[in-house]
């Protein structure tokens, strides 16, 4: 793989909007889907989340999410399409980021619906960012 190919084929708003789509997965997955499970599993109460400082939170959140899309396109390369996207997405999310999840899991002596909670949420949101990546050129 050519870098150079591959830094010239990115589409820069596709690499935005998969970026987005972390935060559009994380709202449904983290409140709608699974807000009271993941909090006593992690043992927050509303009022230890309303002391959080929000715009740290989400501005790193935002600017990991912005990084994982970049690195992901490339990884992609210029060749790239939908099939391709949502499978590498698929692949990294599960078989790279859930599994070393699932390490320091269990050094930690998380809880497994903990883990399949967050895990879950990178697959999907892998998968999700895989798509948009591929399919948008």
């Amino acid at each position: 793989m050519d870098i150079q190919q591959s830094l010239e084929s990115i589409n820069y708003w596709a690499v935005l909007v998969a970026a987005l789509s972390a935060f559009v997965i994380g709202g449904l997955w983290y409140s709608v889907l699974f807000a009271k499970s993941w909090m006593v599993e992690n043992g927050f109460d509303e009022e230890k989340l309303k002391n959080s400082n929000i715009g740290m939170i989400f501005g790193g959140s935002f600017i990991f999410s912005l990084i994982i899309s970049f690195i992901l396109v490339l990884f992609l390369g210029p060749e790239r399409d939908a099939a391709i996207g949502v499978t590498a997405g698929f692949m990294a999310g599960f078989f790279w980021v859930a599994s070393a999840m699932g390490i320091t899991y269990l050094f930690e002596r998380k809880s497994v619906k903990l883990f399949l909670i967050n895990a879950g949420y990178h697959v999907i949101t892998f998968t999700i960012m895989g798509l948009i990546l591929g399919a948008w050129k």
